[in-house]
């Protein structure tokens, strides 16, 4: 469900879901709204590709959400309950079919609202744990107002028309970004530093509705990976003209989303400040010196994060020979990879997790590739740095 247009409605409207959800009972979706009331699915979309947006997730409240870390869903504060113990809502994962027989489903034990809720507005972001971890991977939230900005996309098992059902397969569409003055011009009590709008203004035909809430909105960061800059929230109808949807804007959040992951275990949360690539092919000598190949990160604030990543991409024919390493801007080495004769194997192409929360996060990182062994050889093709 999407929030009503009307924030004094809203309340009355969460009512029942958050009572339902409180009681640690699953909560069906709420009958179509009419008139001015806001539903949130993707009007105007296309299916989903199986993995496509394998981060993507289905809850039984009829909402949606995406994988925050391996064990953490983040979703809308409308959609759930008060903080506290809950066991009654099943998220579906890993099928773009809700009823593909090779689908995921996890149940809850934790919610987690945000604490500014509807004091008075805004603020509409939560955190469900679930009882286990899943190994799918997880989409990155923006720490920065640098995405919120050009064309997003949003995904959702919502309805694709205005009242109508929930759908059995994930839709997917392109939404453009709308200004806060503009937005503003539709809903006079939209929260501009909380909230993001997007839609087609002048004809409407693309948009969240009933059943997308608690969804991200999200778009390609500068290294070229999905980053979450929005999350379902409200608006008036589906895709009208000069009605967009209305999103918790995820950089004015993501700080305090962090926190929260923080508190609540379930994994460690993904980094948020950049993401920054090499494509320059390095070749890798035969059982000789090492290689190093260089990344500049700039515009971050403090510290790299606890959960910061290094994809690494080798070609090579014996991925046993390699010691990889990642080189702090201050010298300080972080061992990837190690060498191993049992491991015979072609080529590395593998993402590393490493705690760099006690570096500085701006600077020149080095990755430092080095064949130990002899009669085997390969290049760096290139890696990515998430801090």
């Amino acid at each position: 469900m999407r929030r009503l247009a009307g924030r004094a409605t809203l309340v009355a409207v969460g009512a029942a879901a958050v009572l339902g959800a409180a009681a640690g009972q699953s909560v069906a979706a709420p009958p179509p709204a009419t008139g001015d009331d806001v539903q949130p699915q993707v009007v105007g979309g296309v299916r989903a590709a199986q993995g496509e947006f394998p981060w993507m997730v289905r809850l039984s409240m009829g909402c949606g959400g995406a994988m925050y870390t391996q064990q953490l869903v983040l979703t809308a504060a409308h959609c759930v309950g008060a903080t506290g113990n809950n066991t009654g809502i099943t998220a579906t994962l890993g099928a773009v079919d809700l009823q593909d027989p090779n689908r995921i489903t996890v149940r809850s034990n934790y919610v987690y609202r945000s604490p500014g809720y509807n004091n008075p507005d805004g603020d509409d972001w939560a955190l469900i744990r679930l009882e286990r971890a899943v190994d799918v991977p997880t989409l990155a939230v923006a720490d920065t107002p640098a995405y919120d900005n050009g064309t997003f996309t949003v995904a959702g098992w919502g309805a694709a028309t205005e009242g109508g059902g929930q759908q059995r397969y994930l839709l997917k569409a392109d939404v453009p970004f709308i200004s806060d003055a503009q937005c503003q011009s539709a809903y006079s009590d939209l929260v501009p530093a909380e909230e993001i709008c997007a839609g087609n203004w002048d004809d409407g035909g693309v948009d969240t509705c009933q059943g997308d809430s608690g969804g991200p909105m999200f778009r390609r960061d500068n290294a070229g990976a999905w980053v979450q800059v929005g999350i379902t929230s409200w608006g008036i109808g589906c895709a009208r003209p000069e009605n967009p949807g209305v999103y918790a804007q995820t950089s004015h959040f993501a700080s305090a989303i962090a926190a929260a992951a923080a508190t609540l275990g379930g994994g460690t949360p993904p980094p948020t400040c950049a993401t920054v690539a090499s494509t320059t092919r390095v070749a890798i000598p035969d059982a000789g010196a090492a290689v190093n190949s260089p990344i500049d990160i700039a515009g971050c604030t403090g510290a790299a994060s606890s959960g910061s990543r290094v994809e690494v991409n080798i070609t090579h024919t014996y991925r046993g020979d390699l010691q990889i390493d990642l080189v702090a801007p201050d010298g300080s080495t972080y061992r990837l990879k190690n060498t191993s004769g049992s491991d015979s194997a072609d080529n590395v192409n593998e993402t590393y997790a490493v705690n760099l929360a006690s570096e500085t996060a701006n600077g020149t990182w080095q990755l430092r590739v080095r064949d130990v062994f002899a009669a085997d050889t390969g290049t760096l093709d290139g890696w990515k740095l998430s801090v």
